[in-house]
């Protein structure tokens, strides 16, 4: 059996291997062709180019790297065709991969599958109408997405968020940090994002906010843990913010991967730009405040469109508003650090709303990437051979 995968992005990259090690237990000798990024690599895929390339966010972001992108995908449809796999599972960062999945059942009929839903919940509605003529199957991440696919004559699996079945770092674990680092007063949590230009957007306002916080609570630590795409850049702007932050460096920390789950668990309050971050936040009860901004055109673009009021996943899983969230013009030190400090003094409220994300996304149930698997395999009308 071959499958043929592309991801954009680190959170598709870890889809990616945790489907990746499904597919290899329920059927040994698969083979992988594709893109993705260092998880998948470690699963056995040769990646044919960088992931990162792939990596671009928003509207108005993307038009700079259109032609080069546009190249890319031609590139990358074309070598799903000469390949000929069972299936094509294009993974998350839509842009890109359903224009590949679109240019691949124009000139074959090799089986599509998209993991990760798009938002059609939230905007674009008229998204899943058009994924309906050339994806065959759709992978969702959030129990409330089948119905918007199956409307249009989508299958779609719920198989679950794979937040909700990594292994989280145990209170000792935490305690353990914050001896480590002489943390004795409140942690603060800073997670200004995991692509450049979202740090380099919103990195100085986190700066500020901090040092809001930290003029309130003197006593507190900020805890910096850097994804490692943007290291170098969190790392530079972390020397500009007050408290002398610690950081989580994996240029540098050979254990930055469990030092990083041990500081969420250690946290009393996290400022977190929006994303997936929220999920991860959630699993080890961590509560937060969101802080986001982009391109105000794409931002203005976006806003026009939304079927929500909140981006927050956290909010839109456990149907509630507890995690304040300040986006675009709204994102303002005076505000965000006035809602860190009701947090740490109240969070309470936002811990429930946690639990029931979590319970709600799977937790405790088979691991998301088996559940993937075992649904790609059903809609080839495969058996599992394990």
């Amino acid at each position: 059996m071959k499958v043929f995968l592309v991801a954009g992005e680190a959170s598709g990259d870890r889809l990616g291997a945790t489907l990746m090690a499904g597919l290899k237990r329920l059927m040994p000798g698969v083979r992988f062709e594709g893109i993705g990024g260092p998880e998948m690599i470690s699963e056995g895929l040769t990646s044919r180019f960088a992931m990162d390339e792939l990596s671009v966010m928003g509207l108005v972001e993307i038009l700079p790297r259109y032609t080069h992108l546009k190249r890319r995908i031609a590139e990358t449809a074309a070598a799903v065709v000469a390949s000929e796999p069972d299936v094509l599972v294009t993974i998350d960062s839509p842009d890109f991969g359903l224009r590949v999945a679109r240019q691949v059942k124009a000139a074959s009929d090799v089986r599509c599958v998209h993991y990760v839903a798009p938002t059609v919940w939230a905007w674009r509605p008229k998204r899943a109408r058009k994924m309906a003529r050339y994806i065959d199957q759709v992978l969702a991440l959030f129990p409330f997405e089948p119905p918007y696919m199956e409307a249009v004559g989508l299958r779609c699996d719920f198989v679950g968020h794979p937040v909700a079945s990594e292994t989280l770092a145990t209170p000792v674990d935490g305690l353990r940090f914050r001896q480590r680092h002489e943390i004795t007063g409140p942690l603060v949590l800073a997670l200004p994002g995991s692509r450049r230009g979202e740090v380099a957007r919103l990195a100085d306002r986190f700066g500020e906010t901090l040092r809001l916080v930290l003029s309130q609570r003197p006593g507190a630590r900020v805890v910096v843990p850097c994804a490692a795409p943007v290291a170098d850049l969190v790392a530079e702007k972390a020397r500009r913010w007050p408290g002398a932050p610690i950081l989580i460096d994996p240029r540098t920390d050979p254990d930055a991967w469990a030092d990083k789950r041990a500081a969420f668990r250690a946290a009393d309050v996290a400022l977190a730009a929006s994303g997936t971050v929220s999920l991860e936040l959630a699993a080890a009860e961590t509560p937060m405040v969101i802080a986001y901004d982009m391109n105000r055109l794409t931002l203005a673009l976006m806003r026009r469109m939304m079927l929500v009021d909140t981006v927050t996943l956290v909010n839109l899983v456990s149907d509630t508003r507890t995690v304040p969230e300040f986006i675009g013009a709204d994102f303002r030190p005076g505000p965000v650090a006035e809602a860190l400090l009701r947090q740490l003094a109240d969070p309470a409220a936002q811990r429930a709303a946690m639990a029931v994300t979590m319970e709600r996304l799977g937790q405790y149930g088979e691991d998301p990437g088996m559940r993937a698997a075992r649904a790609v395999l059903d809609g080839l009308g495969r058996r599992p051979t394990r």
